[in-house]
């Protein structure tokens, strides 16, 4: 089975990629030759994911998934929220967007947090959606080097670690893309079956 991941993020890629079952032909828009980013003007996270899908269903007539992902600051009613990737500008720049939580985090000792990404599907003319979350919260400065985003500030509940010191092994077992993308894949394994 072909599947395109509608994504410009090759580290948002290359962590799908290590999920996807060998059954499963992931392409990148990259493969399809589309350098243009998508526009994200939802006003939720499914609502964005749903426009890449369907803007890549509908140019190119094939199945695909697409997601957007947010970090949720309870203290700060939800920002950045949907605005994640451009918090602190158009630009998406990582690290901008991690200095502006920090400094509007400066004074608060509730740093509780969570990352919820959602994923949409869609297989010839029906359209699935798949949710995963991931608590946890906002240290007071950057650690590791792993990952992408806001992985050097967030700190998994249950875990003394940053997601960008863990391995991606480890942040695939436990993240919300992970959680979001084994639905995904056991929706599509159990789809299968019944074929």
């Amino acid at each position: 089975m072909q599947l395109v991941f509608a994504t410009h993020n090759q580290h948002k890629f290359q962590e799908v990629k290590a999920m996807v079952p060998t059954n499963i032909q992931l392409l990148s828009l990259k493969d399809l030759g589309l350098l243009d980013d998508i526009p994200e003007t939802g006003k939720t996270l499914a609502e964005n994911a749903q426009i890449k899908a369907d803007f890549i269903t509908q140019k190119f007539n094939i199945d695909c998934f697409a997601d957007d992902t947010g970090l949720v600051i309870e203290v700060l009613d939800g920002e950045p929220g949907v605005y994640s990737a451009r918090y602190a500008g158009t630009e998406k720049d990582d690290d901008a967007n991690m200095q502006k939580v920090l400094a509007k985090l400066k004074d608060h000792l509730n740093r509780g947090a969570h990352f919820k990404t959602v994923f949409a599907l869609n297989l010839g003319k029906k359209k699935y959606l798949f949710e995963g979350i991931v608590h946890g919260e906002i240290i007071t400065e950057k650690r590791g080097n792993e990952g992408f985003g806001y992985d050097p500030i967030f700190k998994p509940s249950g875990y003394e670690k940053t997601f960008a010191e863990l391995t991606l092994e480890t942040k695939n077992k436990i993240s919300h893309r992970a959680k979001a993308m084994q639905q995904l894949i056991d929706f599509l394994s159990n789809m299968g079956s019944q074929r």
